[in-house]
């Protein structure tokens, strides 16, 4: 079976995300700061009238810090969350990824994706759902649904 994918680099690495989760990718504008947000978490941006939440990739993952530039987009993605105990309670959740640059949408077939090499580390697994091979490239493929999660922006005071 052959899965669509929009590639993105972070840090000279190319990741890959499910283009049915991708609602579009926007240029780089600054986020409005929010309090109690985890040091990840950028702000807020307007996108469609609607407010997003916008995670810095590079800080969730523990790379370098890159300064925004041309290249920088905001990838708009949804994500199917669940929303109490029952199976049957999930709400939509749409956020911000800000990446270095987006490339294009790739095509790869369910033979050129592998299983996450284990790397000694929790990131690759908790994140990572695949490693998919595109020409020469390799992309590790990006499980949305664990990279952002409602914790991210909320206070904890107690």
């Amino acid at each position: 079976m052959i899965h669509h994918f929009l590639s993105f680099a972070l840090q000279e690495t190319m990741y890959a995300v499910e283009v049915n989760q991708v609602k579009g990718v926007l240029e780089y504008t600054q986020p409005v700061r929010l309090p109690c947000t985890k040091e990840y978490v950028e702000g807020l941006i307007d996108s469609r009238g609607e407010g997003v939440a916008v995670i810095n990739l590079r800080r969730k993952f523990g790379l370098s810090e890159a300064t925004p530039d041309k290249n920088t987009r905001i990838i708009v993605a949804e994500i199917t969350q669940e929303n109490g105990n029952s199976s049957e309670d999930k709400k939509i959740t749409v956020f911000g990824a800000v990446a270095d640059s987006v490339k294009e949408v790739v095509d790869i077939d369910d033979s050129d994706i592998d299983e996450t090499p284990k790397f000694g580390n929790s990131i690759a697994e908790e994140y990572i759902k695949g490693i998919g091979k595109y020409g020469e490239e390799f992309l590790a493929i990006l499980n949305l649904d664990k990279v952002y999660s409602s914790e991210d922006i909320g206070c904890s005071i107690y």
